[in-house]
């Protein structure tokens, strides 16, 4: 089997793990009448779900430094199993908090290993749409499993859902231990060696710059099937339309995300993408109340939103490849505190305001982290524009 067929088996599973993660934006207001609490409460399982990846993920990834890579894989989906059983098999709101946040754990170490071990198996020249296709794992979990897992739980019942992504997970594990070689692991990082890397002001602001973009799109995706119902007045066959095109455009975004980044660079890829996220948040505000114009709307926000992704990656990466699984792992940490910060300020806004206010906020933070990329591309290519002329004159005085 070829490398590139190794690392779409690595996004087949990557699938999986998204629609676990994903799929609570899609049957919210279904838990929430199930468990007996209100849709902004059920919208805290998202925060809860990603505070324990945001904090959970760097202790688990330098305790298991060392460990050969398949057999991480493979713990991780272990843990991954037994938090969708907790999630079927135990009864309550607090059972299904502590399933999210073994989920979390399991799911954080899957992802920056599988990232890890998809640059690793791509060439060089590769590695952009290496990871972009990691990426396009998890946008066709927009697709294919939140649409099918809210037509699940309209039909039947949402823990079906977890019953069934527990069954698939224990088929991964078996695809993982057959397709992905044998990867040694690395030496282990002290966790005060991993937060060194944030006294560096160019990783900082990239790092903010993830923040702003993840907790704007967050801020509403949370909260999209409500919006969609209540605001939009979309029936249900219609919040499962739009949630199925919402899934195609994030696949068509992803990858036209890691080839705009291997073609054309990361800077006009990155902001770009990200101003035309927070445009089509503000279209999606101004037409809240057209179900026609959402729609298409919908599929721009997605393209838009998950172009970024890839780009941000290999853009990290890029900054300091000696580290770049430390890299991967803090970027996954501050993209899931920014999807507790948007979960958590979307529940604030749709108890103290409206839901028509949650995409107005949204793009507020995209284009905040637009800015933030726009100014520091500038800011830092200047100075390193200097520091070359600066060794130029030092060598002719010499």
């Amino acid at each position: 089997m070829s490398n590139a067929w190794k690392i779409y088996m690595l996004a087949i599973v990557s699938f999986l793990v998204g629609t676990s993660e994903f799929i609570i934006a899609g049957i919210l207001d279904k838990v929430a009448a199930d468990i007996g609490v209100s849709v902004s409460a059920a919208g805290q399982l998202i925060t809860v779900f990603s505070l324990a990846y945001a904090f959970g993920t760097p202790f688990l990834m330098a305790a298991t430094a060392r460990m050969e890579r398949r057999k991480l894989l493979l713990y991780s989906l272990a843990v991954f199993v037994i938090g969708n059983g907790l999630a079927v098999l135990l009864p309550g709101f607090g059972f299904l908090v502590a399933s999210r946040v073994i989920l979390a754990m399991g799911t954080g170490v899957f992802v920056v290993t599988a990232l890890t071990v998809a640059s690793k198996l791509a060439p060089p020249e590769k590695q952009g749409s290496a990871i972009a296709t990691l990426v396009m794992g998890f946008s066709t979990a927009l697709i294919v499993g939140v649409p099918l897992g809210r037509l699940v739980a309209s039909v039947y019942n949402w823990k079906l859902i977890f019953g069934g992504i527990g069954v698939l997970g224990i088929a991964a594990m078996f695809i993982i231990s057959i397709a992905i070689p044998q990867t040694d692991g690395e030496e282990p990082v002290p966790l005060r060696q991993q937060l060194a890397l944030l006294k560096q002001p160019r990783i900082v602001v990239a790092l903010l710059v993830t923040f702003f973009w993840i907790a704007g799109y967050s801020i509403t995706y949370t909260y999209i099937s409500p919006f969609l119902l209540t605001v939009t007045k979309m029936s249900e066959q219609g919040v499962s339309a739009g949630l199925f095109a919402f899934g195609i455009a994030s696949l068509i975004g992803s990858k036209l995300g890691g080839f705009s980044t291997d073609r054309w660079g990361v800077s006009r890829t990155l902001v770009g993408g990200m101003l035309l996220h927070a445009i089509a948040l503000i279209l999606i505000s101004l037409s809240a109340h057209s179900p026609a114009i959402v729609f298409p709307l919908l599929m721009l926000w997605s393209f838009s939103a998950w172009s970024s992704g890839p780009t941000q990656q290999y853009h990290l990466i890029s900054l300091a490849p000696e580290a770049s699984s430390i890299m991967l792992s803090l970027n996954s940490s501050v993209l899931q505190l920014a999807m507790a910060a948007g979960a958590g300020i979307g529940g604030v806004i749709v108890e103290q305001a409206s839901l028509t206010s949650i995409s107005w906020i949204g793009a507020a933070g995209v284009t905040i982290a637009a800015g933030t990329a726009a100014a520091s591309f500038g800011l830092f290519r200047s100075r390193s524009i200097s520091k070359a002329k600066k060794r130029e004159l030092q060598k002719a005085g010499a």
